[in-house]
């Protein structure tokens, strides 16, 4: 069933990702140096993890709030959406992650300038710039954020009320350990607006295809060994 405000929901809650998340960066580098310090990864870990938390208590009762492809591919194929919602969903996910993006380069041209506006840049010394490596981190990581998805935001016994907290805290975790060694996408359509606005595409690929082979695999496995048997005892 097409569904004009959850799309709209959906384009909304991914700007203020694409928004918030990137100005972390952009202020993490302006305020302690374009070397990555503890205070800087915590400030870009709870500028990504504040958002998707309020995010999805602002619109998760509106579309689910999935905020990412890698989050609505996985639904698609275990039919906890529509075909047609979904790419809806993808759709309006990219517009409101381009106009974030489009908002921070007019708002801060040079200072988002120097971080490509928050794109990621591939995966670092770190892990020797092994694509392996990076294709590895993004996709084990995606795999426990859509787990953590299905979970608390699916699953039919899941405690009312956690959504937001559990979610969000799942994503600061991810930056906190990630943002080092990829840059902590997992999520394709946070890292499209920034690359399309700044015009770097290094490793573009790598930050689409790897949440969203994380993403698969998990909402597979916790939509027919853990949501669907849930769904028939209820």
């Amino acid at each position: 069933m097409v569904n004009p405000r959850a799309y709209l929901a959906e384009a909304i809650a991914t700007f203020g990702l694409v928004f918030f998340g990137p100005l972390s960066v952009i202020l993490a580098v302006s305020a302690f140096g374009e070397d990555l310090t503890t205070q800087s990864v915590l400030f870009i870990s709870l500028g990504h993890g504040g958002a998707i938390a309020l995010m999805v208590y602002a619109f998760g009762h509106v579309s689910g709030a999935h905020i990412n492809p890698a989050v609505t591919i996985p639904m698609m194929i275990t039919k906890k959406i529509g075909i047609v919602d979904g790419v809806g969903y993808i759709i309006s996910q990219l517009i409101g992650a381009v106009a974030a993006a489009a908002t921070l380069a007019a708002i801060l041209p040079e200072l988002g300038a120097k971080v490509n506006f928050g794109t990621q840049g591939g995966p670092s010394d770190l892990i020797n710039n092994s694509i392996g490596s990076g294709f590895a981190i993004e996709a084990i990581l995606t795999f426990f954020l859509v787990t953590v998805i299905f979970m608390v935001a699916v699953h039919k016994k899941a405690t009312p009320g956690i959504q937001g907290l559990a979610i969000g805290g799942m994503v600061f975790l991810i930056h906190l350990v990630a943002v080092p060694l990829t840059g902590a996408s997992v999520n394709p359509a946070r890292t499209f607006g920034p690359a399309l606005i700044s015009g770097f595409w290094e490793f573009h690929w790598l930050y689409w295809a790897a949440p969203i082979l994380g993403g698969i695999i998990a909402g597979l496995i916790m939509n027919y060994v853990y949501t669907k048997p849930a769904e028939k005892e209820a």
